[in-house]
């Protein structure tokens, strides 16, 4: 059986992979996420790449995944809220409006020397929320500080009306994308039973 790592403490990422049919170990990386923001699909592919990278130093034999997900609009990013101030204008700001999930993903292969950095982008549909909704949201989503602010498997779905690319890569791991790797690089699905 090949070996997944997951360098990422993400129970969602964990659970798509697994979910999928792909078990893997969590190994978390410990690179700073303080880089330069220039646009959003190189932001998160770099910071994949580093997390995968910082893995790849820790374990050996392995299919190495990494990923970094931000929310983007208006050439804003949204990135985990440090507090409820910030999640509050979050959530404000997203209030009816169409946001970008974007995913960065970092595979390594550590047997056949193989690096495979891409990025994943869905549209994702708030609709609009009042204040008295925005603060109930804050209060009762224990995800509220993780992403954007915002976990669309869970209380944000109440507030988002449609999507417009991968459910998967909006949690945080577009895993048909993943598998198709695998393939590239030779694998079959029953390598990973």
């Amino acid at each position: 059986m090949k070996r997944i790592v997951l360098a990422s403490n993400s129970k969602w990422r964990k659970q798509l992979l697994e979910m999928a049919g792909l078990p893997c170990e969590v190994v978390a990386s410990n690179v700073s996420e303080d880089i330069e923001f220039v646009e959003p699909e190189g932001y998160v592919m770099e910071l994949s790449k580093r997390k995968a990278q910082n893995v790849s130093q820790k374990v050996t034999d392995s299919i190495i995944i990494a990923a970094d997900t931000i929310g983007y609009m208006d050439g804003e990013k949204f990135e985990k809220p440090q507090n409820r101030e910030e999640a509050f204008q979050n959530i404000k700001k997203l209030s009816g409006n169409v946001n970008l999930a974007v995913t960065g993903v970092t595979m390594i292969d550590q047997e056949k020397n193989k690096q495979a950095t891409f990025c994943d982008i869905a549209k994702v549909y708030f609709n609009k929320m009042t204040d008295e909704e925005i603060n109930w949201y804050i209060d009762h989503e224990e995800n509220v500080y993780t992403s954007a602010g915002y976990s669309i498997e869970t209380k944000a779905s109440l507030f988002i009306s449609k999507i417009e690319g991968d459910y998967k890569s909006i949690v945080g791991l577009p895993v048909c994308r993943i598998y198709q790797q695998l393939k590239e690089w030779g694998y079959e699905i029953k390598e990973f039973d």
